[in-house]
């Protein structure tokens, strides 16, 4: 791997004239910003020049605005003359691609902007993207695993580390962070329906703990330990996810989050299927988590209490009794119809329907 030395502001790294890639040139955004033979790799320099390619690249064959770019380059503050600055800067670049032989119009201007072509040969985030459309598409759950796997082998190293531009760190690299993670659930996922959930556990810790507010890794990672008969340890990880949302957020676990949590209160043996359908997106809201076996015995009421209070059906008042939430008492007059004025729930019902009343459940139902 070749590095060029710190240039001066707007410069051109001064190594790079002796740089020449012998095979063909591809770029690299995955990680920090390079050029690549598959030989040999030069990671640029922090540079003007550098942030314009990491916008172009960013936005393969369709045209940035003279306006976006100037933004990327040199923040709120453009130099006076700032077309004529930005064309300075696009010049500097193609400089740059002629010590590594990609061709001058690889850099195209147009109306309004520039464009920069690219196809899955030429730029990692195309090759990614397109070995992660081929996974969610494929029917062999084998495969679609190979393929998630190199699509996130393909990154590297910290996001676009050597640019220094907020606007991109500000507004689109939070995206492609996004797009990582999709693949890291797809993965997991992959593993799941081959029943290599044991396998898989302390990889998706590793991701929690990276990202611990991801709601979609947590998922899997409860599921993983459910299924590998350590019930516990899965129910304390809803726990931390909870408390980590409501901390930060002051949310509570979406709908699939509660569902699972549920179903691992139950007791409900876990079925063919993992949290995520094949396309890696999270399913629709449920009263259990989808692909958990729901043939289960009764709960104990005081559980089947605690799991409506985390589903945001109940809330507890300080007294200790349960009453409807109050978003859902609104939900359903909302639909035309009300809630009726009496009804009981009591903590020894195998499947305890949600009380009606607001004082129907005394504490000690609960206990």
């Amino acid at each position: 791997m070749k590095t060029g030395v710190p240039a001066p502001d707007g410069a051109l790294p001064e190594t790079l004239s002796t740089a020449v890639l012998p095979g063909r040139p591809r770029f690299l955004v995955l990680g920090l910003l390079a050029i690549t033979d598959g030989n040999e790799t030069v990671v640029l320099q922090p540079s003007k020049p550098t942030s314009l390619l990491a916008a172009l690249l960013l936005h393969p064959g369709t045209v940035v605005s003279a306006g976006l770019l100037q933004r990327v380059v040199w923040g709120n503050r453009p130099p006076a003359g700032g077309r004529s600055a930005l064309h300075t800067c696009v010049l500097r670049l193609r400089r740059l691609f002629a010590k590594y032989g990609i061709a001058d119009r690889a850099i195209e201007a147009v109306p309004g902007g520039y464009r920069l072509e690219a196809d899955a040969d030429t730029l990692d985030l195309l090759q990614f993207r397109g070995l992660l459309a081929r996974a969610s598409a494929s029917d062999d759950p084998e495969t679609a695993l190979g393929l998630a796997r190199s699509a996130l082998g393909l990154w590297k190293g910290p996001l676009l580390g050597n640019v220094h531009s907020d606007e991109l760190h500000r507004d689109h690299v939070p995206r492609l962070a996004e797009e990582r993670l999709f693949a890291v659930e797809r993965v997991f996922d992959g593993e799941i329906r081959l029943g290599r959930h044991r396998e898989m556990i302390a990889e998706a810790r590793e991701a929690v703990h990276s990202d611990p507010g991801h709601e979609g890794l947590s998922a899997l990672l409860i599921e993983a330990l459910y299924r590998s008969g350590r019930r516990a340890e899965a129910l304390a990880e809803y726990r931390r996810i909870q408390s980590h949302l409501t901390a930060e957020l002051g949310l509570e676990p979406g709908p699939v989050l509660r569902g699972l949590q549920l179903a691992v209160l139950r007791g409900e043996p876990p079925g063919e299927q993992p949290v995520l359908p094949p396309g890696g997106v999270p399913p629709p809201p449920a009263h259990a988590a989808p692909g958990l076996g729901r043939a289960s015995p009764p709960a104990p009421g005081a559980l089947v209490l605690r799991a409506l209070v985390d589903a945001g059906l109940l809330e507890e008042d300080p007294s200790g009794r349960y009453r409807v939430h109050d978003l859902l008492r609104l939900f359903v007059q909302a639909a035309g119809t009300s809630l009726p004025a009496t009804a009981t729930a009591t903590a020894t019902t195998a499947a305890a329907p949600a009380p009606h009343d607001p004082t129907d459940v005394p504490p000690s139902a609960a206990g």
